[in-house]
């Protein structure tokens, strides 16, 4: 997944599981762009629709319960929140707001809308987006609709498909191979497709040593 030596690509692996097996921290939450925090350290966001599992993976990143508050309430996060990881701050999580949640007011959509946009196209701190999509649903019009405004930022972004322990192997082929077919038609999504689980752990340390390699590029 990192396109590294076998020797490089387990040692960073093993810097990546100190890394986040460290200090996690909640740093603050950004409703407008005034209030982001100093743009000193190297931020990696997380995408996705609502109720998709975006709590859920940062906690199973950080080796945490609940370092980012899971909600059975979709679209409860309204505003940019960031993490800081490592002693010192090596980097931040930033988890972005949910989107394609349909009973959000039209307002609360285009003021969501208009955060994350602006964020994405004037961070320079910001090395990479993982977008997170339902292994059980694959690639909706929203996703499609996110992946064009990342195209647009020119930020880079890896695919990253939660819940996978949800559907039988043979679904998740086609529906892995399908969203792949997809990302190769976005000029700034990276070609493979990270399969996840965060309530079994299936591809988080994978996951890990590619946010690590993103961070340091």
């Amino acid at each position: 997944m990192t396109d590294l030596p076998e020797d490089d690509s387990a040692e960073l692996a093993e810097r990546a599981r100190r890394l986040f097996a460290g200090r996690v921290d909640f740093l603050k939450s950004a409703p407008a762009l005034h209030f982001l925090p100093e743009p000193d350290v190297v931020e990696i966001a997380f995408a996705g629709r609502s109720n998709v599992g975006k709590s859920s993976l940062l906690n199973a990143l950080t080796g945490r319960k609940s370092i980012a508050r899971a909600s059975v309430t979709p679209g409860r996060t309204q505003e940019l929140n960031f993490f800081e990881v490592g002693e010192p701050t090596a980097i931040r999580l930033v988890d972005m707001p949910g989107y394609g949640y349909a009973k959000a007011p039209p307002k609360v959509v285009e003021q969501w809308k208009r955060l994350v946009r602006d964020y994405l196209r004037g961070r320079h701190v910001l090395r990479r987006t993982l977008l997170l999509i339902d292994a059980r649903h694959g690639v909706k019009p929203v996703d499609a609709e996110m992946m064009k405004m990342l195209d647009e930022a020119a930020v880079g972004y890896r695919i990253v498909l939660t819940k996978a322990d949800k559907i039988k192997a043979s679904e998740l082929a086609d529906v892995t191979a399908a969203t792949e077919a997809e990302a190769r038609k976005h000029v700034a999504a990276y070609p493979l497709v990270h399969v996840t689980s965060s309530e079994k752990g299936m591809g988080i340390a994978d996951l890990r040593t590619a946010v690590l390699a993103d961070a340091e590029i």
